[in-house]
C-alpha cells in the first residue's frame, strides 16, 4: 500500500473504482498524475493489461482553427452512434501566471451530464510539442476506464509540436483558409504526421483551394498503405462531421488490415517509457548536487568560464560515481 497523505488508498482499490466506471475516481487519479503523486503511477501499473482497447484519436492543428468545435461535433456524432468518448483538451499555461483558460471544457460543457462522455482540459506546464505532461498517462486512464473512444485536442501547433503522433492511433490535422498562409500546415513535420486531414470552416472563401493544395501534397506523398483522405467540415454546423468519423474509422481499420495497429502502439509505448528513463536520470543527477553546488555550477557557465560539455561530463560522471559506490 502507498501511503501518501489522508486521501490514499491501495492503488488496486484507485484501479477497481476507475476500471467500474467511478468518474471521481478517475478525476482523482489523473490530478495524481498531475501533481506527481506517486499513487498516480501505482493505478497505471494495476490498469495497464486493461489499456489497448480504445482507439485513440489526436486533433491538432493550428490555433484558430476550430479544433474544439469539431472535438464537440465529433463527441456528438460518437455518441449517436453508441460510442462511449473520453476528452483530453490541452491548453497553453500561462508562462506569466503559471495558469491556463481551459477554454475547451467551455466549448464542451454541454456534455456534463451525459455519463457516456468524460472531458478533461489540462494546462501544458511548459511542456513543449502540444501536450500536457500527464496527458500520456491519462489516454491509458480513459482507455483502461472502458471509453471506445479517445480524442487528444492538443494547443494550437506550428511545425515542430508534433508530440500527438506518440499518443495517438489516427491524427487528424485541421487546416482552415483565411490565415495568410493557407498551406500553413503542410510545412515539414504537421503533414508528416497526419493520417486524416479536416479543411474546417470550409463555408469560408478559399477552403477548396487549401484541400486542393494539400491533395497536391499528399501526392508528392509515398502512400502504399494508407493515402490521407482531406475531409470539408464545418464544424459551427456539423457539415461533414460524418464524412470526418468514417475517415478516422478506415485509418482504425486500415492499421489493423497492416498489421501496424500493434507496431504503431508498441513504438509509443518504447518512446513513453525511454521518455520518462531520460526524465528520471535528469532528476537524479540534478539531486546528487546541492543547490548552492548548482547555484556555482550555472554561474561559471554563464560567465564562461565553464562551457557546457564539461559541465555535462561532470554532471553524469558524478552521478555514475555515486551510482556505481
Amino acid at each position: 500500500m502507498i501511503e501518501h497523505k489522508d486521501y490514499c488508498v491501495p492503488a488496486d482499490t484507485w484501479a477497481a473504482r476507475v476500471a467500474g466506471g467511478d468518474r471521481r475516481a478517475l478525476a482523482r487519479v489523473i490530478s495524481f498524475l498531475e501533481n506527481d503523486d506517486p499513487c498516480g503511477v501505482a493505478a497505471l501499473k494495476e490498469l495497464y493489461a486493461r489499456t489497448g482497447r480504445a482507439h485513440i484519436v489526436g486533433i491538432t492543428g493550428p490555433p484558430g482553427a476550430g479544433k474544439s468545435s469539431l472535438a464537440d461535433k465529433l463527441i456528438r456524432e460518437l455518441r449517436g452512434r453508441g460510442k462511449t468518448v473520453g476528452v483530453v483538451a490541452v491548453d497553453p499555461t500561462s508562462p506569466f501566471s503559471g495558469g491556463a483558460i481551459l477554454g475547451d471544457r467551455v466549448r464542451m460543457q454541454g456534455w456534463t451530464g451525459d455519463s457516456g462522455v468524460y472531458i478533461r482540459s489540462m494546462g501544458t506546464r511548459g511542456s513543449l510539442g502540444g501536450l500536457a505532461r500527464a496527458a500520456y498517462g491519462t489516454i491509458q486512464l480513459l482507455d483502461a476506464a472502458g471509453f471506445d473512444y479517445v480524442l487528444v485536442e492538443t494547443v494550437g501547433v506550428g511545425q515542430s509540436e508534433v508530440d500527438i503522433v506518440r499518443v495517438a492511433d489516427t491524427v487528424v490535422v485541421v487546416a482552415v483558409p483565411g490565415l495568410g498562409d493557407d498551406i500553413q500546415v503542410s510545412k515539414a513535420g504537421i503533414t508528416e504526421i497526419g493520417d486524416v486531414f479536416a479543411v474546417n470552416k470550409a463555408d469560408l472563401p478559399g477552403a477548396e483551394r487549401v484541400a486542393t493544395e494539400l491533395e497536391m501534397m499528399l501526392d508528392l506523398g509515398n502512400h502504399a498503405a494508407w493515402r490521407p483522405p482531406v475531409v470539408l467540415t464545418v464544424a459551427a454546423s456539423g457539415k461533414g462531421i460524418p464524412e470526418l468519423v468514417q475517415a478516422v474509422g478506415d485509418h482504425f481499420a486500415a492499421l489493423v488490415r497492416a498489421d501496424q495497429l500493434v507496431k504503431r502502439r508498441l513504438a509509443r509505448e518504447k518512446e513513453a517509457l525511454l521518455l520518462r528513463l531520460a526524465e528520471r536520470v535528469r532528476r537524479e543527477i540534478l539531486q546528487s548536487w546541492s543547490q548552492e553546488e548548482l547555484a556555482r555550477l550555472w554561474s561559471d557557465l554563464a560567465a564562461r568560464r565553464l562551457d557546457p560539455y564539461t559541465l555535462e561530463e561532470r554532471l553524469y560522471s558524478v552521478w555514475k560515481g555515486a551510482k556505481e559506490a
